[in-house]
């Protein structure tokens, strides 16, 4: 049987159900692939599974960073991949599972982030941002990283100066330097599945239950407990969909009605780019479900996979 497998897909498709139950099936613990989940105090808006969902599974790689922290793919490696290795160790199935896909293709594939000195360039950079603007930084980046310049969006401030200082302090753009990491071989050869529906009108319609299922739970609240502890409005933590919406509304900028419509909608997109994302994996056996079909068969789905591939 293969010892690690890796549970993707867009966000409300059921990787967390599905994760516990493979768990308890093949003896594993779960490891959380999730950028917003690895923060403490952010529970109901970032889906966090509660200890009744966990089903007594351990569950790794959640609430291990504070919410005025900023937490980084190379944080994440650097702390899963002890984790997971410590699981196999002991014998047991590793089931990573989330839909930050990035940091799950880093974990997987090992690639390594050289911490950088503190040298003044990164302080130097965001200097230069808040005085010039994103647009120059980004025209900066576009001339010695054209390829790296094109797939960032003006808004990813936080991706334009990393690679801008990659670039300055190795003298190697981000897109070369991530070429050679790919060509390496894996760290871990996981057998991976993929959740998604076989009508785009069924994710997004749990997409929306989620978020009135968020709200019912007290989303508004945990977001002004966060504020009123000091966490600044503009961290990291709180730019993430289901946060930001809400802090505007908090602060006035529009109602909370508004800002659920907001997040309904920024959250279908995001389900699209993970799709995106997950679908230029071959390796990849999707499981697609119909509208209606129970968690139960769902697994039998996922066991078949998981017989076949150990045949």
């Amino acid at each position: 049987m293969n010892s690690i497998i890796c549970i993707a897909g867009p966000t409300a498709s059921g990787k967390t159900a599905l994760a516990v139950a493979l768990a308890k099936d093949l003896n594993g613990e779960v490891v959380s692939c999730d950028s917003m989940q690895v923060y403490r105090h952010m529970d109901i808006g970032t889906a966090k599974p509660t200890l009744a969902e966990r089903q007594g599974i351990p569950h790794h790689m959640i609430d291990v960073a504070e919410p005025w922290e900023d937490f980084s793919v190379s944080r994440y490696c650097e702390m899963a991949a002890p984790i997971v290795d410590d699981i196999l160790a002991r014998g047991k199935t590793a089931i990573i599972a989330g839909g930050t896909g990035l940091y799950l293709d880093s974990l997987i594939r090992g690639n390594a982030f050289a911490p950088f000195p503190s040298t003044g360039v990164r302080e130097r950079l965001e200097a230069q941002a808040d005085a010039e603007g994103m647009e120059a930084m980004l025209s900066r980046l576009r001339a010695v990283d054209p390829d790296s310049a094109a797939r960032l969006h003006l808004s990813d401030r936080k991706r334009i100066l990393r690679a801008l200082e990659v670039y300055r302090e190795t003298g190697e753009t981000i897109t070369e330097h991530n070429r050679k990491t790919q060509a390496l071989p894996s760290r871990y050869t996981p057998l991976w599945l993929g959740l998604d529906f076989t009508e785009r009108s069924e994710l997004y319609r749990r997409i929306d239950l989620r978020v009135g299922r968020m709200l019912e739970l007290g989303l508004v609240e945990e977001i002004q407990d966060l504020l009123t502890s000091g966490i600044p409005e503009k961290a990291t933590a709180l730019q993430a969909i289901g946060y930001k919406e809400f802090v505007d509304a908090l602060d006035g900028r529009c109602t909370i009605e508004e800002a659920a419509d907001q997040v309904r909608q920024s959250s279908r997109r995001y389900a699209k780019r993970q799709l995106t994302w997950f679908r230029r994996n071959p390796r990849i056996h999707w499981i697609l479900r119909e509208a209606g079909e129970t968690e139960r068969e769902i697994l039998e789905s996922a066991r078949r996979i998981v017989s076949d591939f150990d045949e």
